[in-house]
């Protein structure tokens, strides 16, 4: 019987081996391509938040400033609806895509924030946006999450970072797509309806691609072996090296003995494993990561218009530059691609997180328009370099059986830690002015570096059987 068993976790490391060799074509960046496209407007939506704060205030539905800290009229309590639904999606509905298949849930919950949106936006009332907007957000979380593990268990283990920074240039173009809506459109009532109205509903299209992008994926191989379905994740990747043999035009590389990990296969899900060794450390990691990472990213992404009109510029202007700004979104994350996997992942996570809270505190004491663009541009790719990295990174240290509930787990914290971020820089914006926004941001980073510089394991060129042990 043990015999048995260790035949069969051989079996299943060979076919995560096979997958691990395969070399990067058309068809391996066409699969990155259409998971990428999926998250795009998950990021269309996550992003319109920062666009049509103007519009929302303008419209009677929100204030610019929380009267109190819980204020629920406040711009803030929209951000802060946002992430409460990101943080219920991720953590109570990551285990579905470790349950049911990465591909059925990646389909499903694109279908469930399209909805939401929609419905967010024919509310009349705040309390029925902040409502559809939770709702939306829990469709949002889930597909992130299963983003993430899709890409990390299908992508040969050579190029995870690339594969994952051109994940994140695709989704990033959907901010300065956004941004361009939400400019043209925001100021306007086309047709007699607010302007922000239509910025959430063109966002909502991407039911009409669902079915389209779904087709071109296959299953997880690594998911089907957990799930104990050797024989269907054998032919998922005799298909995908068919594929890439055919545009290679040769021979695939040999596969090396010493590079077969064994396998776990099938069995029940443990969740409770991750909050044990080897995984109870990785996971404090990143919990404290994710609380302290928030700050920066969302701090300052969510609110440019506002910072912008408080730093003196007119609201016109502020949509304008923060185009200009948005526009360079997707550059950090093509800039990373010729380092992604060139040095380790942790190093990176810190070094992006010294250069935003460096470039924050710039950002700070500027009042020329063109100083805020530049530092703004400079912020948003240190942002973006940072969300590459750790992106790839929290993916690669949990094994396939709960490697999206894990991530979904301590990701979780980043939009927990967002509710009240949000609530947070309203206050210190209202209190103390950009300076002491970015103090607190400039401070967070400071967590990232500690947290991740100490304690984070290397993975850079390791199967994920190896990472997780």
């Amino acid at each position: 019987m043990a015999a048995t068993d260790h035949a069969t976790r051989e079996r299943a490391g060979l076919i995560s081996a096979r997958l691990d060799r395969l070399p990067t074509t058309r068809y391996i960046w066409k699969l990155v391509l259409l998971l990428s496209l999926g998250g795009c407007f998950e990021f269309y939506d996550l992003f319109l938040m920062t666009y049509i704060g103007p519009g929302l205030i303008r419209s009677g539905l929100f204030a610019g400033a929380s009267v109190s800290f819980f204020g629920m009229t406040g711009l803030a309590s929209f951000v802060a609806a946002t992430f409460a639904g990101l943080f219920i999606g991720t953590l109570v509905f990551g285990f579905t895509a470790d349950r049911f298949g990465r591909r059925a849930i990646f389909t499903f919950s694109l279908l469930w924030y399209t909805a939401g949106s929609i419905v967010m936006a024919c509310q009349m009332t705040t309390h029925g946006i902040l409502l559809w907007r939770l709702v939306a957000g829990i469709g949002i979380g889930v597909e992130l999450v299963t983003i993430d593990t899709y890409i990390a268990e299908l992508m040969p283990k050579e190029i995870r970072g690339r594969a994952f920074a051109v994940n994140q240039v695709v989704q990033f173009t959907a901010i300065p797509v956004v941004a361009l809506v939400a400019w043209l459109l925001v100021p306007h009532r086309p047709l007699g309806i607010d302007g922000w109205r239509w910025v959430v509903l063109i966002g909502s299209v991407s039911a009409i691609f669902v079915w389209i992008i779904r087709r071109g994926i296959p299953e997880s191989p690594r998911w089907l072996i957990a799930r104990g379905y050797l024989r269907e994740a054998e032919g998922a990747v005799a298909e995908m090296e068919a594929r890439v043999a055919s545009e290679s035009g040769g021979d695939l590389p040999p596969i090396s003995a010493n590079v077969i990990a064994s396998a776990p296969v099938g069995g029940a899900v443990s969740f409770v494993g991750i909050f044990q060794p080897p995984y109870r450390g990785r996971t404090l990691m990143l919990t404290v990561f994710q609380l302290a990472q928030t700050i920066g990213y969302y701090g300052f992404s969510s609110w440019v218009p506002t910072l912008l009109i408080a730093a003196g510029i007119r609201t016109t202007a502020s949509l304008e530059y923060s185009f200009v700004i948005a526009i360079f979104a997707p550059v950090g994350p093509l800039l990373v691609q010729g380092i992604a996997d060139r040095f380790e992942r942790k190093w990176q996570i810190v070094w992006s997180a010294i250069c935003i809270g460096g470039f924050g505190l710039l950002f700070a004491r500027q009042h020329a328009p063109a100083w805020l663009i530049v530092l703004g541009v400079l912020l948003t790719c240190s942002n973006n370099w940072m969300s590459v990295a750790f992106h790839a990174y929290q993916a690669e240290l949990f094994p396939t059986r709960v490697r999206a509930q894990a991530v979904g787990f301590v990701y979780s914290w980043s939009r927990f830690s967002a509710i009240f971020t949000s609530l947070m820089i309203g206050f210190f914006l209202s209190n103390f002015g950009v300076r002491g926004v970015f103090a607190f941001i400039a401070t967070a980073m400071l967590t990232v570096v500690l947290a991740i510089g100490v304690f984070g394991p290397r993975t850079r060129g390791l199967a994920l059987e190896s990472i997780s042990g």
